[in-house]
């Protein structure tokens, strides 16, 4: 079965810690020879992990935790900029790049930059502080001379491949629309990525990759309270860095933790494709050190199928390939107009932010896409190698130890017989599927949804949504009959800790500077109540990345004499 580009038609349709800054520490205590735990609270009650070491197995000026986008930015300019040498660490075993190197590549550019301030403060609803956004704003106005530098090939768009620009245009009468434009890359994140190492490489800038990288802990000086470095584990060998300078931790998202997921997100389960090696380790980091997070419950995210398959436990864009289709909740119910469902695409999981006290649960997660024998056969539904939207844990790119699975096939049968695709000779035959899944589907009220969609068809009016249907939408009165379940979710949380201002640095929650801690990218994005900025993913990694990179290596060493 040969694998073929999904359409550009068909992916549309488709689509705490509390207290004074000591407390967030616990445990044990432990410091380096020459200083002195006598009478230090933080010494005290440090953590073994995050205790200086007797000797150090290796130093660098600044070590990078991280090596997707955000972390690419952090030692490239750190490097660049004054750093004499660079060390990145990485969870994954191989170089893969992250979510950065497999999304669609846009990045914001801003044309309007007062009215983009007003804009930020708009959809944010207040909860963006003025000295952050005024920050971004500064830095993300040298994206395109920084773009220039390396080398990198873009064109500014007026309309982005996934959306809107900016997604809340419409906001305070339409006052944003045009504040900014998206760089549209060809071949996506991919491009950027291997554009940016090579100019790294042909400047030969002193950046060091170590991979199989994990069980990181801070280390933390408990008198002046600076990241001095890291204890990590490689493959089965536990070793420490100096970081001379300082640490700059890009860790990403914790899109493949379910415990952080139901603990901080606004609705749960919510599930992702993409890098699976993000699963919130920083979150632990800093919080041993007594940092304070922050936008914990934001994501950037649409709604996607989920596979249900333990061996491929991950998201995928798959709609039917027909426009006979209907959607209903846990219950069997329609509850929108499916034309119409995703809001913006870089937040269509509102639409399933529905909670029904009648079985103490979010009542549209999952949802249930039904749909017949045409939505099969108009080719393959899910995403691909070579296709349109290459973007994902499948792409081409990607090495193969990394790769999640090897994309969507042509017929669609294989993900049939994993049973991505329930299917079912009669309705009531794939409602009791979905019922073996989840309890709370009716039957019944799946056949009467049925019964009245159909009628609806005939009528060419959709009485209770306002959809345009036509006898077209019609699905077959004989079956056999086809299911995905469909959950919030796609790209990646964007909670962590609090920056400061102009220097990317953390802080704890008294707003104290943890010294020579920073952080950048979605391990912490600026962005507040809601995805807002277009292209503000890829637009997060180069702001930050470079403020981390560059004020940190513009640091004196911490072990000066």
């Amino acid at each position: 079965m040969e694998n073929k580009g999904l359409s550009r038609r068909s992916f549309l349709k488709g689509a705490a810690v509390t207290g004074a800054a000591l407390a967030g520490t616990a445990g044990l205590a432990g410091c380096a020879s020459g200083s002195s735990a006598a009478g230090n609270p933080l010494a005290e009650i440090q953590k073994p992990e995050n205790a200086m070491p007797e000797s150090w197995d290796a130093e660098t000026d600044i070590v990078v935790v991280g090596y997707g986008g955000a972390g690419m930015w952090a030692s490239l300019i750190g490097s660049d900029e004054g750093a004499s040498s660079v060390v990145v660490l990485e969870k994954a075993p191989v170089e893969g790049g992250g979510n950065s190197r497999i999304n669609n590549g846009e990045w914001t550019v801003i044309k309007d930059v007062e009215k983009f301030k007003e804009y930020c403060k708009a959809f944010g609803h207040g909860q963006i502080e003025e000295e952050m956004t005024d920050a971004y704003t500064e830095e993300a106005q040298r994206h395109t001379e920084y773009a220039d530098k390396y080398g990198m090939t873009y064109e500014v768009a007026e309309q982005a491949l996934a959306g809107t620009i900016p997604e809340y245009w419409f906001l305070d009468d339409g006052a944003y629309a045009g504040i900014i434009g998206v760089a549209d890359v060809e071949g996506f994140g991919m491009t950027t990525f291997h554009e940016l190492e090579a100019k790294r490489a042909e400047l030969g800038l002193p950046v060091e990759f170590q991979f199989d990288c994990h069980d990181e802990h801070l280390i933390q000086n408990p008198e002046t309270r600076d990241i001095v470095g890291v204890r990590y584990i490689q493959g089965d060998t536990e070793k420490t860095i100096k970081a001379k300078k300082g640490v700059i931790l890009t860790c990403g998202g914790f899109e493949f933790n379910e415990e952080l997921k139901s603990k901080y997100l606004k609705i749960y389960p919510f599930k992702f494709e993409g890098w699976k090696w993000n699963t919130g380790d920083g979150i632990r980091m800093v919080e041993e050190v007594g940092a304070k997070l922050w936008h914990m419950d934001m994501v950037i995210s649409t709604t996607a199928m989920w596979t249900r398959d333990p061996e491929y436990d991950f998201a995928i864009f798959a709609p039917p390939q027909s426009d006979a289709f209907f959607n209903v909740n846990r219950l069997g119910k329609r509850f929108q107009n499916e034309s119409k469902t995703g809001g913006t695409a870089h937040n269509g999981w509102h639409t399933l932010m529905s909670f029904s006290d009648a079985i103490d649960d979010y009542d549209r997660i999952s949802t249930w896409t039904i749909f017949d024998q045409k939505g099969i056969d108009g080719g393959p539904m899910g995403t691909q190698q070579g296709g349109f939207f290459e973007c994902g844990n499948y792409a081409t790119d990607f090495p193969d130890e990394l790769r999640a699975w090897d994309g969507w096939f042509d017929d669609n049968q294989v993900e049939i017989e994993r049973g991505w695709v329930l299917k079912g000779d009669t309705l009531e035959e794939l409602g009791q599927k979905i019922k073996e899944f989840d309890s709370w589907m009716d039957i019944d009220a799946l056949k009467a949804t049925f019964d009245e969609y159909q009628g609806f068809c005939d009528a060419g009016m959709d009485a209770r949504f306002d959809r345009e249907l036509t006898a077209e939408n019609k699905l077959s009165e004989s079956g056999p009959y086809y299911a995905i379940s469909i959950y919030p979710g796609s790209c990646s949380t964007l909670g962590g800790p609090k920056k400061k201002n102009a220097n990317a640095q953390v802080v704890d929650p008294a707003g104290n500077v943890i010294p020579r801690l920073y952080a950048a990218g979605c391990f912490g994005n600026f962005q507040a109540h809601s995805y807002g900025i277009t292209g503000g993913n890829n637009s997060e990694n180069m702001v930050w990345g470079r403020i981390a990179g560059r004020h940190c290596a513009g640091l004196e060493p911490w072990d000066a004499k």
